[in-house]
């Protein structure tokens, strides 16, 4: 194929999203290609259970049932589909995917791509190199109708498809740099379409659509949803999306490597953004790999504190439990405890009286997070202080995972394109950079805004933010909508400012990144969660509302901006 526009539409943000979504993008409007992202790395950890447990699983069974219910009608609408939900075991998944087209007399052609998986070493339970599209698109050029890949990238969905298309070669860095970005705010669903966002109460979500990408040769695009969905699709929800969990102005793949300082974003009209400009690069030497591993068992109770003397409360139980743990010889490796101050002053009901005091104890020996922790907790209802209880009785705990991100050199992998007819086709690895991935000089700041009155007042009135995870590293991106917001934006939250709003980040490392394309900063705070998500260290394993928290925090804002 070539030429035209390519419609590519996404129904999964991830494992669990909307299950209806496949068909209200399928009935919706013209849609020539299906995406699917059910992969996370918490996911993965998800799978690999899966899998100990039964070998022929490892896939994203949500997806299977979803098929059930609409190959047919994307068959009838000639809408391709292609989706990362084969997990660990992409054969296993297109197989069950034949079996079922036959069932239901649907002539689909299926193709899957492989070859991500690493050798799983020092205990790992997953381990798999994040590929790009050229798999796709070679089972696409062989006429597949529906295509099932494991760990690739999440932009990969729309490269692979707009490769094919287009017949992009695999040194067109500026135009699959733009799929990469398109890609990029396709990945998470309704996140581009006004769900998550900052300033929500602008929009219509209650239930927001699904977005679509009209992508161009050159690699331009128009994101856009269905008429007649809801949510929005502006300028505001693009940026939000386009700076989630990215990092510096860089922002590499393994099909190329996308200037983000680069992107313009122009409002074409009623939910309609056009992406242009955006600029490529070759993708870097080596290939990214996540690996996870079992990293230990894990418990938690909850005290709920009411009323008067709440830390006097919190002081008594801690104590109390840490003397158990003494008693007994079984103190876990980790204990963490954390006082929520949820309660209010002369509250109306017993809920809002009432704060919360977590505790949380991780141990690699699972006996130690077990009934050492549970019977020290227990033991306690009616020998501690009053109005005592717990949000849910203390379990017997659970395992948790470590994730970890390392770089492997692209011959450590086989990327193979399994085509409709079985044919299996090795993927040539695209010519890397020779020169190792850095961080772009930091661009010239706007002028900043002249001197005048100010008052003390939220971040959030004047900047959205956005955040989320990178294994242990919380993504934080925080953008203004204005010219003169951006102005005093760019001046005033400094790496140090940060640390001065967010104290939880004082010890450790913060890089900013300036956008100035976006109006946008976007700092990673190195470490601040620890062995990642899988591992729920935090109360907000994936810094989802970190930058809610920064929003929320109160500086000196200038009362021209207000």
């Amino acid at each position: 194929m070539s030429g035209g526009v390519l419609r590519v539409g996404n129904c999964s943000g991830f494992y669990g999203d909307r299950f209806s979504a496949v068909r209200e993008m399928l009935t919706g409007g013209p849609l020539d290609v299906l995406t699917g992202d059910y992969l996370a790395e918490l996911t993965m950890l998800i799978l690999g259970r899966d899998r100990l447990k039964d070998p022929s699983l490892g896939y994203a069974r949500t997806f299977l049932r979803q098929m059930e219910d609409t190959l047919g009608l994307a068959h009838e609408r000639g809408v391709r589909i292609v989706t990362n939900a084969g997990g660990l075991n992409p054969a296993g998944l297109a197989g069950e995917l034949r079996a079922l087209a036959e069932r239901l007399g649907v002539p689909v052609r299926v193709a899957h791509v492989e070859g991500g998986q690493l050798p799983l070493e020092g205990g790992a339970l997953t381990a798999d190199a994040y590929l790009g599209g050229a798999g796709i698109a070679a089972c696409l050029d062989a006429g597949a109708d529906l295509v099932v890949t494991g760990r690739v990238t999440d932009a990969a969905l729309v490269t692979g498809p707009a490769a094919a298309h287009f017949g992009w070669a695999p040194d067109a860095y500026d135009a699959l740099a733009g799929a990469v970005v398109a890609g990029h705010v396709l990945e998470c669903g309704a996140q581009a379409t006004g769900g998550n966002h900052p300033f929500f109460r602008r929009y219509d979500v209650r239930r927001p659509g699904f977005p679509l990408a009209e992508l161009h040769a050159d690699g331009s695009a128009v994101i856009t949803k269905h008429p007649g969905t809801g949510g929005a699709v502006d300028v505001s929800t693009v940026t939000a999306q386009l700076l989630y969990e990215t990092q510096g102005a860089r922002y590499a793949g393994p099909d190329a490597t996308a200037r983000l300082d680069t992107v313009r974003l122009t409002r074409e009209g009623p939910d309609r953004v056009r992406i242009d400009g955006v600029r490529g690069e070759p993708p870097p030497r080596l290939l990214k790999a996540g690996i996870t591993r079992l990293g230990g068992w894990r418990n938690e109770v909850v005290f709920v504190l009411t009323g008067l003397d709440v830390d006097a409360k919190a002081r008594l139980v801690r104590e109390q439990v840490e003397d158990a743990f003494a008693r007994a010889g079984a103190r876990p490796a980790e204990v963490r405890w954390e006082l929520a101050r949820t309660d209010r002053a002369d509250a109306a009901t017993q809920e809002t009286a009432s704060a919360l005091l977590r505790l949380v104890v991780r141990d690699p020996d699972r006996r130690a997070v077990g009934r050492a922790v549970t019977g020290a907790a227990v033991e306690l209802a009616l020998a501690s202080y009053p109005g005592f209880h717990v949000t849910a009785p203390p379990g017997r705990g659970d395992p948790y995972g470590v994730f970890e991100a390392v770089y492997v050199e692209p011959g450590a992998v086989t990327h193979t394109a399994v085509l409709p007819d079985g044919r299996r086709v090795p993927v040539p690895v695209s010519a890397p950079s020779a020169a190792p991935l850095r961080d772009v000089p930091e661009p010239p700041l706007p002028e900043p805004l002249p001197p005048g009155p100010v008052r003390r007042a939220p971040l959030g009135l004047v900047a959205g933010a956005r955040s989320g995870d990178k294994g242990g590293d919380a993504n934080l991106g925080v953008w203004a909508e204005t010219d003169a917001a951006w102005r005093w934006l760019a001046h005033t939250l400094t790496v140090e400012r940060l640390r001065e709003l967010l104290p939880e980040t004082r010890p450790l490392p913060v890089t900013r990144h300036v956008l100035p394309n976006l109006r946008a900063l976007n700092f990673t705070v190195t470490g601040l969660l620890g062995e990642g998500a899988a591992a729920r260290a935090r109360f907000d394993p994936q810094a989802k509302a970190l930058g809610e928290w920064l929003r929320a925090r109160h500086l000196d804002v200038p009362e021209a901006l207000l």
